[in-house]
C-alpha cells in the first residue's frame, strides 16, 4: 500500500460511495488492499492483529450506562469544543477514527456524512475524534467535505480514559512508514498508539447509550445501525 494506492481509494469511494453501503465499502477495499500489499508487510499487519486480540486491550473498556468522559477539545480550527456544551443541545454520536490516513476511516466518514441531515433531524449531534493533530484534522474535513465537527484528542487523553488505545509494535510502525504513514508526524508525538475504531451514543445526561469497538480496523460499526440506534 502507498500513497498512489490511498489515492485510488479515495477516487474509488467518490464513484462507488453512493452504491454500495459502509460495510460493503470496507469489505471490498479489505479485499482489494490485500492484493496489493506485500506479502511481509502483510504476514507483519496480521500477526500484530492476532497478538492484539489475545491482549484484548478493550476488556477494561466503559460499558453501556457509563458515565462518557466530559471534554474540551480542540476542533479542526484549534478552536475548542466542549461536550458539555453539545450535550444541552440533545445526545450526541461520537466515533473514534485513527486518522485521515486511514482509507476505512475515510469510507466510515463518508457514510455519517451522507446519513449527516437524518442524524440531526433526531436532534443528535455527530463528533468524530482521533488522536491527529488540528491541522491534519482540517485537511481532511476539506478534503472529505464533512459537515460534522471533527476533533482532535491530542496524546489519546479522552482515548484512554474510555480503555480503546493500544502500542502498535515497533515492525508494525516500520511497515506503516514504507506505506507513507507516519503517525509521528500525524499525531504530533512519539507513543506510536492508537484508539480502537468505537462508536458511541451518549444521552443529554452523559450517559452511554449504545456503544462498539472494534479491534479489526477493517471492520466498523454501520452509520446507518447507529443512526437505527438514535
Amino acid at each position: 500500500m502507498n500513497g498512489d494506492f490511498i489515492c485510488a481509494i479515495l477516487r474509488y469511494q467518490t464513484i462507488f460511495g453512493g452504491i454500495m453501503n459502509t460495510t460493503e465499502q470496507l469489505k471490498e477495499i479489505a479485499d482489494s488492499s490485500a492484493s496489493r500489499i506485500a506479502k511481509e508487510s502483510l504476514a507483519i499487519m496480521e500477526g500484530f492483529q492476532k497478538e492484539l486480540e489475545l491482549v484484548n486491550p478493550l476488556k477494561d473498556m466503559k460499558k453501556k450506562g457509563d458515565k462518557f468522559p466530559a471534554f474540551n477539545l480542540p476542533n479542526h480550527e484549534g478552536k475548542i469544543v466542549s461536550s458539555d456544551d453539545i450535550l444541552k443541545n440533545g445526545p450526541m454520536i461520537v466515533t473514534f477514527y485513527r486518522g485521515a490516513w486511514c482509507p476505512y476511516c475515510n469510507i466510515e466518514l463518508r457514510g455519517y456524512q451522507n446519513l449527516l441531515s437524518e442524524i440531526k433531524n433526531k436532534g443528535a449531534t455527530l463528533v468524530a475524534i482521533s488522536p491527529e493533530v488540528p491541522d491534519n484534522s482540517l485537511t481532511l474535513v476539506e478534503k472529505q467535505g464533512l459537515g460534522f465537527l471533527v476533533l482532535s484528542d491530542i496524546d489519546n487523553k479522552l482515548s484512554k480514559e474510555l480503555g480503546l488505545v493500544f502500542q502498535l509494535s515497533k515492525e508494525l510502525v516500520d511497515t506503516y512508514k514504507s506505506f507513507g504513514i507516519d503517525l509521528g508526524a500525524s499525531q504530533g508525538n512519539d507513543r506510536n498508539e492508537l484508539p480502537a475504531p468505537a462508536t458511541y451514543i451518549i444521552s443529554k445526561d452523559g450517559s452511554i447509550t449504545f456503544l462498539e469497538a472494534k479491534l479489526d480496523y477493517k471492520t466498523r460499526t454501520d452509520p446507518k445501525a447507529v443512526l437505527e440506534q438514535l
